[in-house]
């Protein structure tokens, strides 16, 4: 399970759902046939490990969902008698631009000369989240309506966005 850390956060979301459980496996497998479902192009998925703290922690399964050099880490997991969904969506420069990003100073000048920002890179992230978004909540909904278990206000579906606009 190869995993690399985000170069930059650009939304975070989570909700704790109080008296509920399921199995995150299902969750993982359900997510990703949504996402397959709403046709996003060049998406690929796995799973990744994220230690729980300090090198000799526990270790915490993730659902990565990637799309060129954008990246969702999904988390379930139970949470005392409760149940935790989050997501961070980053960015994960691959090939060349990784090993740019590595390189002090002259990396850094490198990647902001020629990977420039522009409005079709910051919609097609915008629209990579939101498919992303909506294949979550919609497993979630579906989860939640087999269990009895109240739905997710829009309040609670809204994510914190970062770094898009920077």
């Amino acid at each position: 399970m190869a995993k690399a850390k985000m170069s930059m956060v650009i939304s975070h979301w989570y909700n704790l759902m109080e008296n509920f459980q399921t199995s995150p496996k299902e969750f993982y497998a359900a997510v990703e046939q949504a996402v397959k479902q709403r046709q996003v192009p060049d998406f690929s998925s796995t799973r990744v490990d994220w230690r729980e703290g300090a090198i000799f922690s526990a270790k915490r399964e993730y659902l990565r969902v990637k799309r060129k050099d954008y990246v969702f880490d999904i988390c379930a997991a139970p949470y005392g008698t409760g149940f935790f969904f989050s997501w961070w969506l980053g960015e994960l420069p691959s090939g060349f631009w990784a090993l740019m990003s590595m390189i002090p100073i002259f990396g850094w000048m490198m990647i902001r000369l020629f990977r420039r920002e522009t409005y079709y890179k910051a919609d097609t992230a915008l629209m990579f989240q939101e498919m992303v978004r909506q294949s979550v909540n919609e497993v979630i909904d579906n989860l939640t309506r087999e269990k009895g278990v109240r739905a997710l206000s829009e309040l609670e579906r809204k994510p914190i966005l970062r770094g898009l606009y920077r």
